[in-house]
């Protein structure tokens, strides 16, 4: 999730959602430093999404100790996998092994309920860097299928809006009945998104990355958070309310 959107018309920047907030933060392996999840929660943030696995079949060997850390913070969690051309079912498959094998219980009391907060799933749909090629449209639908198959929930899409636009604005038919489930997050580091058939809307905007970001005012879209000078932040259209309503009906809860 490391690249720079084309450059669109600041104009286009607002009218944004009277309610959006800026309360997501996502990241990955290749953010080396050590997040003060406390901190993240104490400017705002609410949740934070981390990739768990990537080409072929790897797992984010920071994915499981960062989850509990910002759990044990009161932070909401998603994970997601960054795509390839192989085969979507068996991407899927290990996608969720990892979420599943990496979740933890928070409250382990003997005689109280465990709690296992739900974990929100994407699919990374952008341009593979790693071996594998990329995925085509049609293994999305069948990596989608596979996640919505096995956990009951469709995950979220994400990618640069140009990408998006490109690979799925022609779909038609089933394959676009399939992933009108989904729900959208939309990279731009230079505008707000336009709507992206077959959804119309974004749910998420991811506006900077690595410190890239070209909108102003700062203040509005700061490119840092906590102790992490170039971070990956987003803007969820709504408010804090409904994006714990958001996150509570589209994550999955590994075993429940």
């Amino acid at each position: 999730m490391k690249f720079a959107a084309p450059l669109a018309l600041a104009a286009l920047l607002f009218p944004l959602c009277a309610e959006a907030n800026n309360s997501v933060v996502n990241m990955s392996h290749y953010d080396l430093m050590r997040p003060d999840f406390v901190a993240m929660k104490s400017e705002g943030v609410v949740g934070v999404i981390h990739e768990a696995s990537f080409p072929r079949y790897e797992r984010d060997g920071r994915y499981g100790e960062r989850q509990l850390q910002a759990m044990r913070a009161g932070l909401l969690w998603g994970a997601y996998h960054f795509a390839d051309g192989t085969d979507p079912v068996r991407q899927a498959d290990h996608f969720l092994s990892v979420v599943a094998s990496s979740h933890p219980i928070l409250n382990s009391a003997p005689n109280e309920e465990k709690t296992r907060p739900g974990v929100l799933l994407v699919l990374d749909f952008e341009s593979n860097h790693y071996h594998g090629g990329n995925m085509s449209v049609g293994q999305a639908v069948a990596f989608v299928q596979r996640i919505k198959e096995r956990t009951g929930v469709y995950p979220g899409i994400y990618g640069s809006e140009n990408r998006l636009r490109q690979m799925f604005s022609g779909v038609r038919g089933g394959q676009r009945a399939v992933l009108s489930n989904c729900w959208l997050w939309v990279a731009n580091y230079h505008a707000q998104p336009r709507g992206i058939a077959p959804w119309g809307h974004w749910h998420l905007w991811q506006y900077t990355g690595d410190g890239h970001c070209g909108l102003r005012p700062r203040s509005a879209f700061p490119v840092s958070v906590a102790n992490m000078r170039k971070a990956e932040r987003n803007i969820f259209n709504g408010n804090n309310v409904s994006l714990q309503n958001f996150w509570q009906q589209h994550s999955w809860v590994p075993g429940g």
